[in-house]
């Protein structure tokens, strides 16, 4: 995989309408094109969370990699990402002092619903052509 430096990886459930608005979200405010998206669904996907040994069986939402640095999952995915969205780095400062057992505990209770409460697809969404070149 031919990854430009500097960039960042966000691996996301796919099918989830959540997870999808979620990505929608951030390309619309990735205004310094730091974040590029892989389904966890996907080969690729798969593949990147053997590679960190993550199992996808407990953390099946979000993951953020930062290649050659770090990866994040559940609430401090979150943060992370938000710490690269212009105009959003306060939402790091105020949920950071909230412990991560009760952040995760928060993040686990709505990835736990995600279905339920937003729906779900039946396949993976499709970019379209201008956003595609940020799908992995």
């Amino acid at each position: 995989m031919d990854l430009e430096p500097g960039k960042k990886i966000i691996l996301f459930d796919g099918v989830c309408n959540l997870c999808n608005g979620a990505v929608q979200f951030v390309i619309r405010r990735d205004r310094r094109d730091r974040f590029r998206f892989v389904a966890l669904q996907s080969d690729l996907g798969q593949h990147l969370c053997r590679e960190r040994h993550i199992d996808t069986n407990q953390v099946d939402s979000i993951v953020l990699i930062d290649p050659g640095k770090a990866y994040y999952i559940k609430s401090d995915a979150a943060l992370e990402i938000a710490r690269n969205l212009n105009g959003y780095g306060w939402l790091t400062v105020l949920f950071g002092w909230v412990p991560r057992g009760l952040r995760d505990a928060l993040y686990d209770l709505v990835a736990r619903n995600r279905y339920r409460w937003f729906g779900k697809k039946d396949q993976c969404m499709v970019p379209t052509p201008e956003i595609g070149k940020k799908f992995l």
